[in-house]
């Protein structure tokens, strides 16, 4: 019966325990609530500041990124303009390179043909033959007689020459 009644008065004892604690956090929460609220604002305040400073962060950011980029974007365009220039200057120097070994070609050929004239010439016994590069002249001067099937010229100093299949002036030696 002892414990039954100690049983009791712990029962109830903790019932008295528990009942004012739930005063005392009522007190306490509305205070918290009351503490939290401000708290809330001040939150909310520092969340909104952090906001702005982020957002303002991020634009100044972006223009540096931008300025950044067209600067890139710059030096870039000024790369390719270089390139493509010296690509020219490249294209330029080869294709003269070519016209120069076209020339030198060409030059050797008339040279070979000179030659191969004058030793036909020599061997035949004819007259000598002397050839210039420069074209014919569109001035018509006296055609004074045929030498191997092409007509002979005679010019306004008196010299004689004929056409060749090139379209030059090949002098004829007396």
């Amino acid at each position: 019966m002892k414990r039954i009644l100690i049983l009791c008065f712990l029962f109830i004892a903790s019932n008295t325990i528990f009942a004012q604690e739930t005063a005392i956090k009522k007190k306490t929460t509305k205070a918290k609530t009351e503490v939290s609220a401000a708290e809330k604002e001040a939150k909310q305040k520092a969340a909104n500041e952090k906001r702005k400073a982020t957002i303002a962060a991020k634009k100044e950011a972006e223009t540096q990124a931008a300025e950044a980029k067209a600067a890139k974007q710059q030096a870039a365009n000024e790369k390719r303009k270089a390139t493509i220039a010296a690509k020219k200057a490249a294209a330029e120097k080869e294709t003269a390179e070519k016209e120069a070994k076209k020339a030198k070609a060409e030059k050797s050929k008339a040279e070979k043909t000179v030659t191969e004239k004058a030793t036909k010439a020599k061997k035949a016994g004819e007259v000598k033959i002397k050839e210039t590069t420069e074209k014919a002249p569109k001035t018509p001067d006296k055609v004074t007689g045929e030498y191997n099937g092409k007509k002979v010229y005679t010019g306004p100093r008196g010299g004689k020459y004929y056409i060749n299949k090139n379209g030059n002036k090949t002098y004829i030696e007396n």
